[in-house]
């Protein structure tokens, strides 16, 4: 099990972020410990039920001025953890995840400062009426309570989560996996130091990291103190959250994502948008993995985006037409199935060629997650039945799957992207980390 040590606890201004007491002896320890964190949450989250709009952004406000303070903290204590990912084999993908730099933190402030502008979902009336017998209705929206995060090696999810979580009135706990555990340490305790000198409950936020795998184990158990548990991560991590936990899960889904290129598709544009898909940053899950391309623009469009492909560094994976597009020195290899199934984080990416849009529609069905689907063409019909018919959490027409982002669709951040369809599907803002009340006001009004 981890602990804290305290080299850590000096880094972090002697705390163990989010405990109660030093790490625990045993895994029911643990789970006690865990628990008392979830209710000193919840008492926590209570002061955000009443909080005022300018409350809730003013703590974004200094959280994001502290993070950019205790930038040069933070940045030793993340290359501690890339350090450590390097020595234990981490991909280049998954490493440029997990690093941070001054410019990166000032973009995750940014991020929160993002959010503070944005309307407070809290008090929102979805819908209301009055009722013939006079009773006056409305469906409002609330926080959850406490939000619970299972994540890997993402130390910007850590800002992200808090702050979506305190803006829509929530309370967080964070377990934020061994990866990043040093960055972790200090970006939690720079939260919390920042929300108790805004006159706010520290117990906001908290982490479990000290706990380790059983600390998320007990976080899964916690029903009753967790109102909803969001997942993000790599396909085990968020298939064993959906099997195991006893709290409402939100699934959010890996992202083995799709570019088609029809048949009527304007050369230069399908190459732009391919190549932003896929090299722009590889170890983000809206990156693309496959392109898919029809026999009709294979001639005119594959020679020009394979050896742009190539030259940026891309090893290809083919079905036997594509390889006969292979650029003199591109590295390109036989597809598989496997290919097709893999979301790859990485500069790699499945090519192959098909005979129709039924072909490419019928390709994204069997091998997509459910994430992020794209189509590149001229033709308005097609471009119909492909968004009609690809059942992905986000579609594009002649755009980047990477702009299936919070902060690019206007969410400010995000907490992670939902491949479910139950409660909210997509980027996950501010307004799907609430869910609502019926307010009915009456004039002594009994049922007859």
């Amino acid at each position: 099990m981890t602990t804290v040590s305290q080299d850590e606890a000096a880094r972090t201004g002697g705390e163990t972020p989010g405990a109660a007491t030093p790490p625990p002896s045993g895994t029911a320890d643990v789970a006690v410990v865990v628990r008392d964190v979830a209710r000193r949450a919840k008492v926590a989250s209570r002061t955000l039920a009443t909080a005022n709009r300018m409350t809730k952004d003013a703590a974004l406000g200094a959280i994001a001025d502290a993070l950019v303070t205790a930038a040069e903290r933070i940045v030793t204590a993340n290359a501690e953890d890339l350090e450590r990912g390097r020595a234990n084999g981490m991909s280049d993908g998954l490493l440029d995840r997990l690093a941070l730099t001054p410019e990166r933190i000032g973009q995750i402030a940014d991020a929160l400062r993002d959010v503070a502008v944005l309307p407070d979902p809290v008090g929102e009336v979805v819908r209301g009426q009055t009722l013939p017998n006079g009773l006056r209705l409305r469906q409002v929206r609330v926080p959850m309570g406490v939000v619970g995060m299972i994540y890997e090696a993402r130390p910007n999810v850590t800002v992200d989560a808090a702050g979506l979580a305190l803006k829509s009135g929530n309370a967080v706990i964070l377990r934020g996996g061994s990866a990043a555990a040093a960055s972790n340490a200090v970006i939690v305790a720079v939260i919390r130091d920042a929300l108790a000198a805004q006159g706010l409950p520290a117990d906001l936020v908290q982490t479990i990291d000290p706990y380790g795998r059983a600390g998320g184990v007990a976080l899964m158990r916690a029903r009753g103190l967790v109102d909803v548990l969001i997942p993000r991560g790599g396909a085990d991590l968020i298939q064993t959250v959906v099997r195991e936990s006893l709290v409402p899960v939100i699934e959010t889904g890996v992202g083995n994502v799709h570019v088609y290129v029809d048949a009527t598709a304007d050369v230069a544009m399908a190459v732009s948008i391919v190549m932003n898909a896929k090299t722009q940053r590889v170890g983000v899950c809206n990156a693309a993995e496959t392109l898919l391309v029809h026999e009709d623009a294979a001639a005119a469009f594959l020679p020009a985006a394979l050896t742009a492909l190539s030259d940026a560094g891309v090893v290809l994976h083919g079905d036997p037409a594509a390889m006969t597009f292979a650029p003199d020195g591109a590295d390109m290899v036989p597809a598989t199935d496997e290919d097709w199934a893999t979301e790859y984080l990485a500069l790699e990416l499945g090519v192959r060629v098909v005979p129709s849009l039924d072909a490419a529609i019928e390709h994204i069905r069997t091998w997509s997650s459910g994430h992020t689907e794209a189509i590149v063409t001229r033709d308005i019909a097609a471009a119909d039945r492909f968004v009609a018919e690809v059942d992905s959490a986000a579609v594009m027409v002649n755009a980047s799957t990477r702009f299936t982002d919070g902060g690019e669709l206007g969410l400010g951040a995000e907490i992670g992207i939902s491949t479910q369809k139950l409660h909210a599907r997509g980027p996950m803002g501010l307004a799907e980390l609430t869910t609502t009340k019926w307010v009915v006001t009456g004039d002594g009004h009994v049922k007859p």
